[in-house]
């Protein structure tokens, strides 16, 4: 039997308001990220107000889950500041709100330059297939965003030092 390598935590930042993982809007899903080195994984219950139709989550939530870890494998494995481009996803199974799911994450190919291709899996508690998505993305060194003003300058100093290992 083998065991999985204990998991890091990613750095999280308080200094803004994303749906997805922000930790201070209270609206969103709160998510946070963990690495094994080379997948990103999260775990989460979708709020009761996130629900579409009788209880069940309403796909674009979903989706949203599946990007985020997604964006977030493009951004700490490949260190550059990721932008989705396009986003592919099969729903398999209903998910009811507040049960507990696992996203898990990782990079399927990339150029080595601008382009990075992801995908992932969202499962239940039993560990059965809810979802599976796979999406482009644009990805960019801290100078090019600045460049392109993809980013405020607080936000990408924030992603240079999670690049340089610093706990920002």
């Amino acid at each position: 039997m083998t065991t999985q390598p204990p998991l890091k935590e990613l750095p999280r930042s308080a200094n803004h308001n994303c749906f997805g993982c922000s930790q201070t809007n209270t609206a969103g899903l709160r998510m946070r990220f963990f690495t094994d080195g080379s997948a990103v994984y999260s775990r989460v219950a979708v709020p009761e107000h996130l629900c579409g139709w009788s209880h069940i989550v309403h796909g674009g939530v979903l989706t949203t889950i599946l990007d985020e870890i997604m964006s977030w494998s493009a951004i700490f494995l490949l260190k550059r500041i990721a932008l989705t481009r396009s986003i592919s996803v099969d729903f398999i199974k209903p998910v009811k709100v507040g049960q507990e799911l696992r996203a898990e994450g990782r990079v399927s190919r990339s150029d080595g330059k601008n382009d990075a291709v992801t995908e992932a899996v969202l499962t239940d508690a039993a560990g059965e297939l809810c979802a599976r998505a796979t999406a482009a993305f644009k990805v960019f060194s801290p100078a090019v965003a600045r460049r392109l003003a993809i980013a405020d300058e607080e936000s990408i100093r924030w992603f240079e030092s999670v690049f340089q290992g610093e706990e920002g």
